[in-house]
């Protein structure tokens, strides 16, 4: 059995007691698109009557875009998980493993080009348009791009705001993206539970169209937009039937269409 390649923690950081993120060290062989996923994880032990070990594996969106020198991931914690309840106290210096097979359907190369663009995030979801928003392509291929973000409560929404704040200030990416890069991004974040500026699930808000009013834009069309998707199962079907209702077609890697939805795992 070929085992995954070890790589070496660079920086841990807890945004709430149940989310974190951290970073890498990144292959040299790791070529990846922006969106695209791997397994990561751990070594564990098989029985308490050996030393031998197996890799505990589990699909990660890199939260890094492709440019990156290190390798970013955004986590929840499960506390009786058989990997996050060990991978949550990584620190810096700390080995992780890896495969470097990157693969996953949110990428560019599954869309047609278009004028605008949707990245609709619930929880961790949020990982893979980390990557997106910082890839000079999204900015090249789009005059307007908007990132959803819905958690229940306002300290889940640290991540995305951070980020966000982060892609308007850091003067990397401003010479990578444009000096005006930042005027085509929107950012909707809502919550579910806590009470915050917007309250409201993205898929009640599409429904009503409150959320075009908000953002002082049209309604989405096949002929103006394109969308990704990636969330809980219950959000990923709930917004390809409200994508399909406003006649986007669902798109893959060997047929670009309309939208794409992350089908590896769940947040």
């Amino acid at each position: 059995m070929t085992l995954p390649d070890a790589q070496t923690v660079t920086h841990v950081k807890h945004w709430t007691n149940q989310l974190f993120s951290f970073r890498c060290t990144r292959p040299e062989s790791l070529k990846f698109r922006s969106g695209e996923f791997v397994m990561l994880g751990l070594m564990e032990q098989l029985d308490s009557k050996t030393t031998k070990q197996k890799p505990l594996l589990r699909a990660y969106s890199i939260a890094s875009p492709a440019w990156d020198d290190e390798l970013e991931f955004y986590s929840i914690k499960v506390q009786d998980g058989p990997l996050t309840s060990r991978l949550q106290h990584i620190q810096p210096q700390d080995q992780i493993i890896l495969r470097p097979k990157p693969v996953g359907t949110l990428v560019h190369d599954a869309l047609l080009p278009e004028k605008r663009i949707w990245f609709f995030a619930t929880g961790t979801g949020i990982a893979p348009f980390a990557s997106l928003l910082r890839d000079p392509q999204t900015f090249q291929d789009y005059d307007e791009v908007i990132l959803t973000h819905t958690c229940r409560k306002v300290n889940e929404l640290q991540y995305g705001q951070h980020l966000i704040e982060d892609i308007k200030s850091n003067k990397l990416l401003h010479e990578l993206l444009g000096m005006n890069f930042h005027k085509q991004l929107k950012y909707y974040p809502t919550t579910t539970r806590d009470t915050s500026r917007k309250v409201g699930r993205i898929t009640d808000l599409l429904r009503s169209g409150e959320v075009f009013y908000d953002l002082s834009t049209s309604k989405i069309t096949p002929d103006s937009d394109r969308a990704m998707i990636c969330g809980n199962l219950a959000f990923n079907l709930e917004l390809k039937e409200i994508l399909e209702e406003f006649g986007l077609e669902e798109g893959a890697n060997s047929h670009p269409r309309h939208y794409v939805v992350e089908k590896a795992f769940l947040d």
